[in-house]
């Protein structure tokens, strides 16, 4: 059974606009996806001028693109994917994907148990990009993005036991952040 996801008219008929030229429909096109994909690079680029600059870098090469867009998937996840090679083409040419960090905070153990049970989305975000750059490309690009480590190999220009290292690597950091958090929330608790 083969799944096809449905557009809306709109969005095909924007699409179709944008693909001739149509000043009104790329800012509208534009507007409707900025947002999320601001969200997507600030993930992978901490500083939000670089971030913002990225998206819009994307965004010229979506608009140049286009044509090649198969209407057969879904176009947000083809701008998305768009806006991550954009992200990782910037920290492969600025060299400020440093992969490793000290190994002995890294690979202290965490226990499950202890996570917070009531961890708001804004506060795991928070807590990613406070990941080194190498260990939270990694992980958005597995965790959050579903590719695969072949992928991220391919496309991090790494190992595949690389890629899996970084993110268990990650994982581990992760899991220090919550539970140092937990015990910061335990103990501005009143008793």
């Amino acid at each position: 059974m083969l799944l096809k996801i449905k557009k809306s008219k709109k969005e095909d008929q924007l699409i179709s606009a944008c693909l001739k030229q149509d000043l009104q429909a790329q800012k509208a096109l534009y507007e409707r996806f900025a947002s999320t994909m601001l969200f997507v690079c600030l993930r992978y680029v901490q500083n939000r001028q670089e971030a913002e600059d990225l998206m819009i870098k994307g965004f010229t090469k979506v608009f140049k693109k286009l044509a090649q867009f198969k209407s057969d998937g879904s176009f947000q996840a083809w701008v998305r994917r768009i806006m991550v090679n954009e992200c990782l083409e910037y920290l492969r040419s600025n060299k400020s994907m440093y992969l490793e960090i000290d190994l002995e905070k890294a690979d202290m153990k965490a226990g499950y148990a202890l996570l917070p049970q009531n961890l708001e989305v804004e506060d795991l975000m928070k807590m990613i990009e406070q990941l080194p750059t190498g260990y939270r490309t990694v992980f958005n690009l597995f965790a959050l993005e579903g590719y695969s480590h072949n992928e991220i190999a391919q496309m991090l220009q790494i190992s595949v036991n690389t890629s899996k290292s970084q993110l268990s690597r990650g994982r581990k950091l992760l899991q220090q952040y919550l539970l140092q958090s937990e015990k910061e929330r335990k103990i501005a608790q009143p008793i």
